[in-house]
């Protein structure tokens, strides 16, 4: 009976110290590229003997590989769990997936300075190229499923068209936003990413809209 709550803790733990890794990885890259993210450089920051990290990935390489999915995944979880907070109607759900990815903590200069840092790599890495892949059509096809579930007419090669339309309106507010906040009032990069959302699939975002500022709360 107390070996199992021994096992819980231990996974835990692991579990964390994972986490310490990938984000110490995250915080060398988005400073210096992908350069900057040594095992030594790593290891001092997440406070453990670069040995140990062996014991969490099997190479350095797969350590990298690792936060940079966690970048990818986390602005699609964001998007998800906005989702909890709002109601069926499914022009509010895409409002709040939009939205999502344009406020903190998805609008970061330091994600972007990661997601920048890790471009070139991409192109020359394959394993991390379909690493890139599969993060950008996770977010893809959950905008383009939040899409297809507007009442309106579309066939399926209009609901991809737009949902890449749509995905890189995002992206480029998304850089936009996170590299120049003092260039945008309040709310602003959201208003415009959901109002031109809206003009590319034909509905009203705004007027559905309950989290259009920056911290989430709806403007007055």
């Amino acid at each position: 009976m107390m070996d199992q709550p021994r096992r819980q803790y231990r996974r835990e733990s692991e579990q964390s110290r994972r986490a310490s890794l990938i984000a110490a990885t995250q915080s060398l890259v988005a400073e210096g590229g992908p350069q900057a993210a040594t095992v030594r450089a790593i290891a001092a920051r997440a406070g453990v003997t670069p040995g140990l990290i062996r014991h969490y990935f099997r190479t350095k390489d797969d350590l990298t590989r690792a936060a940079y999915i966690a970048l990818m995944d986390g602005m699609t979880d964001k998007g998800a769990d906005a989702l909890e907070g709002v109601g069926a109607m499914p022009e509010e759900r895409l409002a709040a997936f939009v939205a999502a990815g344009l406020r903190p903590p998805v609008l970061d200069s330091a994600a972007v300075g990661l997601w920048a840092g890790y471009m070139h790599q991409v192109r020359n890495d394959p394993v991390l190229l379909q690493v890139h892949e599969a993060g950008y059509l996770r977010y893809r096809d959950a905008l383009e499923a939040l899409i297809a579930a507007l009442p309106r007419e579309a066939d399926a090669a209009q609901l991809r068209a737009e949902a890449i339309a749509c995905n890189a309106l995002i992206d480029g507010l998304w850089v936009e936003g996170s590299l120049l906040p003092g260039s945008f009032a309040p709310g602003e990069i959201i208003t415009i990413g959901l109002r031109s959302v809206g003009a590319i699939l034909g509905v009203d975002l705004l007027a559905h809209s309950a989290m259009v500022s920056d911290t989430g709360k709806k403007l007055t």
